[in-house]
Parts: C-alpha cells; structure tokens; sequence
C-alpha cells in the first residue's frame, strides 16, 4: 500500500505528483468510472483501496451522484487530504486507516486500486488480490492500475527511463525524477504485464481486459467470479 511515510509535508505536495509522471491522468480518472458504470447501479457502493490523496474519489464522486465509497489507505496524512480534496462529496465516503484487511466486508458492487499495488510486497499482493475479491459481488467490476512493465533486461532498465524522462519533460524536478528512478529501480514491487494477469486470475478475477497503457504503467478492468 502507499506507505505511511507520506507525512504531512509530502501528503501536501503529492497531488502534484502523479499529474507530472503518469500520461493522461485525469482522463484515466474519467476511463475508470465509466467503465465502473457499464456494471454498477446508480446506487452501488465501491471500494477504493489505496485512496489517500482523493483525486479518483472526487472524480468517480462527482461523475456518479448516486454512489458511495469506502476509501482504505495506511497513512492518516493522506486520508484527511482525500477528504479535503472531496469536498462536499466526503459525505458519501467513509475513510478507514490501514490495509485491505480493514476494509469493510463488503459486498460491494465495485472497487479501484489506483496507483497502490505497486507499493504492495510481493508476497502480500495475491493475497490482497484474494481480499478485493472476497468484498465483491459476483460480477463486480474491479479496476486495477499500477506500474507494469517487463522484468528482464535490458527491456526493464529501458522502462524505467522512459518513465522518468516523461516526469522530467512534465516539470517534475530533477530531485524528485532521481527519488523515482530509485524507488522504481529497487524500492517498488513491480510486475511485468504477464504476471499481473495472471494474478488476477489466481484471485479469482475473470475476463482482465487492458484499457490504459501509459509508458510504464497499465491499467485493467476485470470481474470478480
């Protein structure tokens, strides 16, 4: 999950942050919730794992009056800005600290992880996986985006500069595009494609369909069995 060291300082500063270094990002929001809607009532309820910051919230939120959410995150900095970020919408979403396991039993007719899984150990993301899909209703959409790319060399090493050169063509500082290299390169748990499908289909998801590929990082919609 994103780790609890976002203080309040960089809490502050990350909504900056992925804008600058992840291609079409509000149109990622806005792909996300429509295709959330294909399968979701106008009253459904959805769970968002890895929700600090509340940009997809207040996207999903505004796009879809009629739907509530839960928002799971491990830092409490990052969950008070989700609800600053939210607004007025804050009322139909209920906030909760921690990991997947404290989130509620569901079932929920939808749920995201946006950004997230990529800071989930490998030995800790089947399981998560596992837990998504057990707080699903049969059917239930679930969209999942992260950084995906492949694991061998030299195609890895080419992956992650692509990424921070599109950081830095973005006005990302050169500070912060050599913390991301560094992060990438030996801090984050990252698949390549293959492997997260695959996963996918381990937890009991059906049917992963690719709908965002931006540079290093992909995103699929799947549907809980």
């Amino acid at each position: 999950m994103k780790p609890s060291v976002f203080d309040a300082r960089a809490a502050s500063s990350y909504a900056e942050g992925p804008p600058r270094q992840v291609p079409g990002y509000s149109s990622l929001h806005r792909m996300v919730s429509l295709l959330l809607a294909e399968r979701t009532p106008q009253d459904g309820r959805v769970l968002v794992l890895g929700a600090g910051g509340g940009q997809e919230l207040k996207a999903m939120a505004e796009a879809h009056p009629g739907w509530s959410f839960d928002g799971v995150d491990p830092s409490s900095e990052m969950l008070r800005l989700a609800v600053q970020v939210a607004g007025p919408d804050a009322a139909r979403m209920r906030f909760h600290r921690g990991y997947i396991d404290d989130a509620p039993g569901g079932p929920f007719d939808a749920a995201t992880s946006i950004l997230t899984f990529h800071f989930i150990p490998h030995d800790q993301r089947l399981e998560t996986l596992k837990q998504m899909r057990r707080r699903l209703r049969v059917g239930a959409p679930f969209v999942l985006v992260h950084l995906s790319f492949p694991q061998t060399e030299p195609e890895r090493s080419i992956w992650i500069d692509r990424h921070v050169a599109y950081g830095l063509s973005n006005g990302l500082e050169p500070a912060d595009a050599k913390r991301a290299r560094q992060a990438i390169s030996n801090g984050l748990t990252i698949l390549s494609p293959e492997e997260d499908v695959a996963m996918l289909r381990l937890a009991g998801f059906s049917n992963a369909s690719l709908f965002y590929a931006g540079l290093s990082i992909r995103g699929w919609v799947a549907y809980a069995e």
